[in-house]
């Protein structure tokens, strides 16, 4: 089953349907252990509509929610991690935060600086090196359970981290650093391994990069993510958590203005960005 955060409410598509949820909280509606008992419970008593309902579509994340994110979670996001950071001397960071217990995980972005599907991400101005990064997302409530994966693109200055690790939240954090959607995927069963995330870049209609991995290649487990995320941090209204990239564009290329981002993941969707 999935949900859209719409303009007009909240929007949930099952078996073909789609089902309208006006005066709804999306904080509070989706921070709920039940979540999909909720909406089996509640498709039961309302008329299906067209897919013309899915439009307007807002980022799935409410505007009391935080995003998270996790790094150096594929062996080769830390290869990666290592090639950009050798002239600062930290490439051994990367390697250590691999194999350490303690996984990266950081604060990426407060809900004002998310676009959604269709939306436009941003590149710095100050940065000379510019990826994408798909990752899966998870939908986590209050008391720290997993009720629903979305789409995630964490955007991220290559050149600006490699400079100096301690340049992290700049690299990571500012006006249109991360894009959400175009849906948030509920399920009460974790994700088959198999589960594959594409990644297509195209510049004036032409592809230029396109790569994919299954999820199955994450070192660490979405459960133990989020452990680490809410130790010593409470989320009244739960969160969204980035699990980290194994896609990695070569050392040769940047993103461009203009240039569209296609991230699919099986099963949840397609969410399509340009840069702006």
């Amino acid at each position: 089953m999935k949900l859209y955060k719409t303009k007009n409410g909240i929007v949930v598509e099952k078996d073909n349907g789609f089902y309208l949820l006006k005066d709804e909280n999306w904080d509070v509606f989706i921070n709920d252990d039940s979540l999909l008992q909720k909406l089996e419970m509640l498709t039961q008593s309302l008329s299906a509509s067209t897919n013309d309902a899915v439009k307007d579509i807002l980022p799935p994340i409410g505007s009391s929610q935080e995003l998270w994110a996790c790094c150096v979670t594929y062996l080769r996001s830390k290869i990666g991690r290592q090639e950009e950071s050798k002239t600062s001397g930290a490439a051994d960071f990367y390697a250590q935060v691999y194999e350490a217990e303690r996984p990266e995980v950081f604060f990426k972005s407060p809900p004002h600086r998310i676009v959604g599907h269709n939306g436009k991400v941003n590149i710095r101005k100050d940065s000379t090196w510019d990826v994408p990064e798909p990752e899966l997302t998870l939908v986590v409530t209050s008391s720290q359970n997993i009720v629903a994966y979305t789409i995630g693109n964490d955007m991220s200055s290559r050149s600006i981290e490699g400079e100096n690790p301690l340049y992290l939240p700049q690299a990571k954090t500012y006006d249109g650093c991360a894009a959400l959607g175009p849906c948030i995927y509920v399920t009460d069963q974790p994700l088959n391994s198999n589960t594959k995330i594409h990644l297509e870049i195209n510049r004036d209609n032409k592809n230029v990069f396109e790569g994919s991995v299954a999820i199955s290649q994450m070192k660490r487990t979405p459960e133990e993510l989020v452990s680490f995320v809410y130790r010593e941090c409470s989320f009244p209204n739960g969160c969204l958590i980035m699990t980290g990239t194994g896609i990695v564009p070569g050392n040769d290329f940047t993103l461009q203005s203009g240039d569209e981002i296609k991230i699919k993941i099986d099963n949840i969707g397609t969410l399509i960005n340009t840069v702006r």
